[in-house]
């Protein structure tokens, strides 16, 4: 029996309708055991959580006794069954400080933003319960004694992007921190804008997509767009503008609304651009160009410059939770994207692209 739970799991708490619950935590109540209230006896039991946690977890429905829901004034008896179930699977391992290279860009006693490269994932989970972004921001916060990785309300990430995305994320490193700068994402005041390389030369200079985002019936890793109507997941919409065309390609600022799951990525593959180099969502083939074996020796080069999706989150600003004070931050292409801008612009002044066949 799993006596042990770390309180990272007892975070935030939703109630989204119908959900899968993972068992986290059972035992039989010993025979001898004065009634208390189930919260006190938890308590007691969990290593490395807090009441309130446990209380809120029994509101919403997260705690049995003999297979029932019970609150957290419940008192448990002699030879019960106690299971407590929650949300997401059961993880085994803490949160471990790891020393990671970190690109600080700015950093202060609440908050810090880093520039994530591509290839690092930013929370363990999925099998990547290490090497991730949050094990190198608990290094280099292992020696603040306020900030501890493993508990979801001292601070930490406010907001994420994918693992192949690189850019701009903002940290806080306090609970009031994270409060305030979880509600301006939450209200949209955040300014977040992307450049992405996208298949395809668009018509207009700028453009606006609305559509739901929620997952692909047909591929659970993927997102799929939904008409705004519909009621099938949630509501998002994506500006673009054009940067630089190159013919069979365009280089775009995407500036987010809302910030959803492959936001960008999924809106840009609904209106038939999807990002370069993007195998989730299909921009790993060629689909504009010609048919010549020297176009595709190119592509297959682009491909092997930025072997991901074009995509890197360049700026972000917010209001700084105790100042008040409007912070930009903006971080320059990362190689691997300098260097496929570069070669496509070089492409485009030594060919003649009117030939285009696909």
């Amino acid at each position: 029996m799993n006596e042990t739970m770390s309180e990272g799991y007892i975070d935030k708490v939703e109630d989204d309708g119908e959900q899968s619950l993972y068992e986290h935590f059972r035992l039989i109540v010993d025979k001898g055991q004065e009634p208390l209230r189930i919260d006190k006896f938890l308590l007691d039991k969990l290593h490395d959580t807090s009441r309130n946690r446990i209380q809120r977890a029994a509101d919403a429905g997260f705690i049995y006794i003999n297979g029932n829901p019970v609150k957290s004034n419940y008192k448990v008896k002699p030879l019960e069954e106690v299971v407590m179930m929650l949300d997401r699977p059961f993880y085994e391992n803490t949160i471990e400080a790891e020393d990671i290279p970190l690109k600080v860009v700015y950093e202060d006693n609440e908050l810090m933003v880093v520039d994530k490269p591509a290839g690092l994932v930013v929370h363990p989970g999925c099998g990547n319960y290490h090497g991730t972004l949050v094990n190198a921001i608990a290094w280099h916060l292992r020696n603040n004694p306020e900030y501890d990785p493993n508990d979801p309300e001292v601070g930490g990430l406010v907001h994420r992007i994918d693992k192949d995305t690189s850019g701009l994320l903002v940290v806080a490193k306090t609970p009031e921190a994270k409060s305030k700068l979880g509600c301006q994402f939450f209200n949209k005041t955040t300014r977040r804008s992307y450049n992405a390389l996208v298949w395809g030369n668009f018509v207009e200079d700028e453009g606006r997509i609305e559509g739901n985002i929620g997952r692909d019936p047909k591929d659970r890793l993927r997102m799929a767009v939904f008409p705004p109507e519909s009621g099938i997941g949630k509501s998002a919409v994506t500006h673009y503008r054009v940067i630089e065309r190159f013919g069979y390609v365009t280089w775009v600022e995407c500036i987010l609304e809302t910030g959803r799951t492959h936001q960008i990525r999924a809106h840009m593959r609904h209106i038939g651009h999807p990002l370069f180099c993007d195998e989730r969502y299909g921009g790993d083939e060629i689909i504009r160009g010609n048919r010549s074996g020297s176009y595709k020796q190119y592509i297959r080069n682009c491909f092997k410059i930025c072997p991901r999706q074009a995509l890197h989150a360049r700026t972000l600003g917010f209001i700084h939770p105790s100042t008040g004070r409007q912070m930009d931050f903006e971080t320059p292409l990362p190689e691997d994207l300098a260097m496929l801008v570069d070669k496509w612009r070089r492409y485009i002044k030594g060919n003649d692209l009117n030939n285009d066949t696909i």
